[in-house]
C-alpha cells in the first residue's frame, strides 16, 4: 500500500519533467531546408539556442516548428513575450545580428558580376 501511494505521488513529478523543454516533443524535421538567402541566419539562431540548452533540432536552417517551439522557451526564460518569432530583443538576447535584407539578396550577385568584369576585360 505504501509503495502504490510513493508511486501515485511521483507519477505527477515524471510529467513535470517533460514539461521543462516542450520542444523536445516536437519531432525533428527530415531532410535539408530549401537554400534561401536566410538559411545561414537560421542555422546560427539554431546553434545559439542548442548551446543554450533548447533543443531547436538539427541545425538545417529551417524555422520549423521545432525551432519555433525552442525559441518560444527560451524567450519565456528570459521573460520576453513568447512569440516563437525573431524580434529585435530575442536576437539580442541570443547574441545573433541580423541580416542585412541587401547583403542577404545581393550577396551571389556581386560576386558573379566581378567575375564577368574579368572575364571581359582579360
Amino acid at each position: 500500500m505504501k509503495r502504490l501511494l510513493f508511486l501515485l505521488l511521483l507519477l505527477p513529478l515524471g510529467s513535470l519533467a517533460s514539461g521543462v523543454h516542450p520542444e523536445e516533443d516536437h519531432p525533428d524535421p527530415v531532410g535539408q531546408a530549401s537554400a534561401d538567402p536566410y538559411t545561414g541566419f537560421i542555422s546560427q539562431v539554431q546553434e545559439k539556442l542548442r548551446a543554450l540548452g533548447f533543443d531547436a533540432g538539427p541545425v538545417n536552417g529551417d524555422f520549423g516548428t521545432k525551432t519555433q517551439a525552442a525559441l518560444a522557451q527560451f524567450q519565456l526564460s528570459r521573460t520576453i513575450p513568447a512569440g516563437g518569432q525573431l524580434d529585435d530583443l530575442t536576437l539580442e538576447e541570443l547574441g545573433v545580428k541580423r541580416q542585412q535584407e541587401s547583403a542577404a539578396v545581393g550577396a551571389t550577385g556581386t560576386e558573379e558580376s566581378e567575375a564577368g568584369d574579368t572575364k571581359t576585360g582579360g
